[in-house]
């Protein structure tokens, strides 16, 4: 059995959207063992800057970060997908992203010399969160190897109302007045999308390649 050595987190409020998805394709594409968690639904806090963790290298918020903290630590390689909420990162990916402060003493950082890919969507724009969670990764000791950017979902597509609402952000109606639900973006439909983030799973297999610790 090949040891696992890449963690995908989807920091998206949305369990199984096109940041959930995109992540696994670049999962998919390493050909190694992975491990994938979706933020959606948990109780991701913010680090408070208590600095309880300086002695330790421990963060001691108790929520679901505490209970992966063991992956983060094992994990060779991340690949960490945000969506675009207000022109940067949302909340819950960042959240979960302030939580590697933990790791940031003492020197003995278990991030230094971990690589990571960055996953980016947004129904206007998904490079904000992208180029957010790369800075983040450089300021936690972890080497960006490159992103991936997507064209996600208004959520005005879903609401309910948004076929009638005056600043909704739907791309268009059907002959009847409803939802033109063709015209809504999907994963499927950007291959060139799909094959870089296919591209960013071997980039991640061959910074790993000469390191066979933990197999």
């Amino acid at each position: 059995m090949r040891c696992m050595k890449v963690l995908g987190i989807s920091g998206s409020p949305r369990k199984d959207g096109t940041t959930a998805r995109l992540v696994h394709k670049v999962l998919e594409a390493t050909g190694l063992d992975f491990e994938f968690i979706s933020l959606a639904g948990k109780d991701v806090r913010p680090c408070m800057f208590c600095l309880g963790c300086a002695r330790d290298n421990v963060c001691k918020i108790k929520d679901y970060v505490s209970t992966v903290r063991e992956s983060l630590v094992e994990a060779e390689a991340y690949v960490v997908g945000g969506c675009n909420m207000w022109s940067t990162l949302n909340g819950l990916a960042h959240n979960f992203l302030e939580r590697f402060y933990q790791f940031h003493h003492l020197d003995q950082n278990p991030n230094t010399g971990k690589v990571g890919v960055a996953v980016g969507v947004g129904a206007e724009n998904g490079r904000p969160p992208a180029v957010l969670i790369s800075s983040m990764f450089q300021e936690f000791g972890i080497r960006p190897l490159g992103s991936v950017v997507a064209k996600g979902v208004y959520p005005c597509y879903t609401c309910g109302v948004g076929d009638t609402c005056t600043i909704s952000n739907v791309q268009g109606l059907d002959a009847h007045g409803n939802i033109d639900m063709s015209r809504k973006p999907c994963l499927d439909t950007q291959p060139d999308v799909i094959g870089h983030a296919r591209r960013m799973g071997e980039r991640i297999a061959a910074a790993l390649s000469s390191d066979s610790s933990g197999c």
